[in-house]
């Protein structure tokens, strides 16, 4: 009889380990980033009013993208879902630098059982295959908590130094001073600021318990269903567990291995480069300055 009970007991062992190595989860996210408003282009006098208002309109649509998150008990990966254009739409040359300056990248894989990521991405023609240490959030738990698609969620929030190569966290400048002192020329980018740190609030659900979440976020005892920092808000509209097709959880293998590090300092060369492009262009037809809102 014990030998009996020994198998059983043995034979549910093996079920449980079996079922946590198959399990598997899928997870549609919403990504909205708020566009920035272009405000008095009087450097250029063929833009009119509705020509403006249809250029915020169409680079707010390109900062509204889905993304797909596969995720184990251990690993995931990350990455938009691709949709076609409709004939005829114009701004694929915009969305291709939105991708390149506004975080954009192919498959981003984290693993976080060796708390490792790896993404691939593509700056001005040349692939390149990050690969580094994941971020650690220093998370504070809090007790409030809210319904997303059925599943109950805490919040949690976190302080995050902000990545000067995501062009997300850039924020517009208060320039009332300078346009009460009558000044109006100002470059393009002296319209912009970025903060050396971002708050995170972040609603995880304990129901779905993978340490797990969009973009680079995880570390929270629970899948992460809903990300906002304050400009870009990610929020998971569909979740499937355990569907009888599995994907394969596994990172890229495209571009130049480079550090995050690397990577960035490649970007902000660049960024440098079009610095001293646009002051060379100053005072020329077209070369006044635009005003940028939230």
């Amino acid at each position: 009889m014990k030998k009996v009970i020994y198998y059983m007991f043995l034979m549910l062992i093996c079920t449980q380990m079996k079922a946590q190595k198959d399990f598997q989860g899928m997870a549609v996210y919403e990504s909205k980033t708020q566009a920035p408003k272009f405000e008095g282009m009087q450097g250029n006098r063929d833009i009119t009013p509705e020509m403006q208002k249809n250029m915020e309109e169409r680079m707010k649509k390109m900062l509204e993208k889905t993304f797909i998150l596969n995720f184990d008990k251990s690993a995931s990966i990350y990455k938009e879902e691709e949709k076609l254009e409709s004939p005829g739409q114009q701004g694929g040359g915009m969305r291709i630098m939105l991708n390149s300056f506004m975080g954009g990248g192919g498959t981003f894989y984290k693993d976080v059982k060796n708390k490792l990521y790896t993404v691939d991405k593509e700056f001005m023609g040349k692939e390149f295959l990050v690969v580094d240490s994941l971020p650690k959030l220093n998370w504070k738990l809090e007790q409030e908590t809210k319904q997303i698609g059925g599943y109950t969620c805490y919040k949690a929030t976190a302080i995050k130094e902000a990545s000067k190569t995501d062009f997300r966290n850039f924020r517009p400048k208060n320039n009332d001073d300078k346009k009460a002192s009558g000044e109006t020329k100002t470059n393009f980018e002296d319209n912009f600021e970025m903060p050396k740190e971002i708050t995170v609030t972040a609603w995880y659900s304990p129901e779905i318990p993978v340490n797990q979440g969009p973009e680079n976020y995880w570390g929270l005892p629970g899948l992460i269903l809903e990300i906002n920092d304050g400009k870009t808000t990610i929020l998971c509209s569909k979740i499937v567990l355990n569907a009888k097709d599995k994907v394969e959880i596994k990172p890229s293998k495209k571009g130049k291995v480079i550090s995050q590090k690397e990577y960035d300092e490649t970007v902000i060369k660049k960024m440098e480069e079009f610095k001293e492009m646009n002051r060379g262009r100053e005072g020329g037809p077209g070369g006044g300055p635009i005003m940028i809102r939230r």
